[in-house]
């Protein structure tokens, strides 16, 4: 069962993305990046250079290479 209340949030929210300009887009993605950071780095209680790295580090961990990666190492 679906929440009528997030549905229309959710509208909501596509609505002002879509009025947003491609600059005011960027320009949010990077606040909301820049937040993640601070975030990270509280929880963590680490510098911004070390959240980063580990950020990064966490993202290729589980990762499979692709298959014409494989292919040029044999």
């Amino acid at each position: 069962m679906r929440s009528k209340v997030a549905e229309e949030l959710r509208r909501e929210q596509v609505e002002e993305i879509l009025e947003m300009t491609p600059a005011e887009r960027i320009a949010r993605i990077r606040e909301i990046r820049e937040f993640g950071i601070e975030l990270y780095m509280a929880g963590q209680k680490v510098d911004r250079d070390t959240a980063i790295r580990t950020i990064r580090r966490e993202r290729q961990s589980g990762r499979r290479y692709s298959r014409c990666m494989i292919e040029s190492l044999k």
